[in-house]
């Protein structure tokens, strides 16, 4: 397969992939906004009967281990906040995406979904080391989403997991997102950018899958979210949350330095919180998809 056939072989892949609801896009667009409310997220929820019951599900099972039953919606998203209710609003319309086996990497069914569901509790607790203004919760959701090109591109890597980490090995590519671009001419970023074009996604979210790798070419006004995300990918790989193959195959970006007052010694705490978080999320999520089945 040639480069320009690979990536228009890629292109239809997007066009196929499964779209997002409307109400997980309304869901993404309110919390990018700073000003938006609790409020508003509730609202969303009580519109659409099927993530009202995935909601109040989530809150009840076991992994909350709740004295009395929760049966309002309100309190429901209340005392999951925004984070859950996103997940859970993401996992409903691209879960069977993100949950799949990535031969092409090298990863079992579930280990993108863990990997970046680690991503987003780490991005969201480096977000709170901002030197700026941001919403912790948008950092949870650009963390969710950040590596969605990975889905689609595993299918055309065809066992080429090998051959990318020795072509790093050997110099011939800087890391793992070049070696794809060698091979496809396309990498999962790029990939990842066209799905979230294609989900209308915010725009600080589609820098953030855009240049997670890369953060010092994202545009200024969304560098300090992509930072938090780069950070909190890393820490995922860190913390044997990877995604087969490519784990640990990039490069730190030291200009995270400029964004965020992180200092190496508040590493321990950011990753037993978000380990913590993760458990607990995984664990509800879980135990949802086991009593729809």
């Amino acid at each position: 397969m040639t480069e320009h056939s690979a990536v228009e072989e890629i292109r239809r892949a997007i066009e196929k992939a499964p779209l997002l609801s409307a109400n997980a896009q309304r869901l993404m667009q309110i919390t990018a906004d700073t000003d938006h409310e609790l409020g508003d997220v509730i609202d969303i929820v009580k519109c659409d009967a099927t993530l009202t019951a995935r909601v109040l599900r989530v809150v009840n099972s076991a992994a909350y281990d709740l004295l009395n039953p929760i049966s309002s919606i309100d309190r429901a998203v209340s005392y999951l906040g925004e984070r859950m209710v996103t997940c859970i609003a993401i996992g409903d319309s691209v879960g069977n995406l993100m949950n799949r086996p990535m031969a092409g990497y090298q990863a079992a069914a579930g280990e993108l979904w863990r990997h970046d569901l680690f991503t987003a509790f780490a991005a969201r607790e480096i977000a709170r080391c901002a030197r700026g203004d941001m919403t912790i919760d948008l950092a949870f959701t650009a963390g969710l989403l950040h590596d969605i090109g990975k889905a689609i591109l595993s299918e055309f890597l065809h066992g080429s997991a090998e051959n990318l980490v020795g072509d790093i090995d050997a110099g011939h590519v800087e890391n793992y997102l070049g070696g794809e671009k060698k091979l496809l001419g396309m990498d999962h970023a790029e990939i990842g950018l066209e799905l979230a074009k294609s989900w209308q996604l915010p725009t600080p979210l589609q820098s953030a899958i855009a240049f997670h790798h890369e953060p010092q070419r994202a545009p200024e006004e969304d560098r300090l979210l992509v930072y938090a995300v780069h950070l909190g990918d890393i820490i995922a790989m860190m913390n044997g949350f990877g995604t087969g193959s490519d784990s640990m195959q990039y490069q730190l970006d030291q200009g995270y330095q400029d964004y965020l007052e992180f200092d190496t010694k508040q590493l321990p705490g950011i990753i037993l919180e978000a380990t913590e978080l993760f458990r607990q999320a995984e664990a509800s999520l879980t135990q949802n998809q086991e009593t729809e089945s």
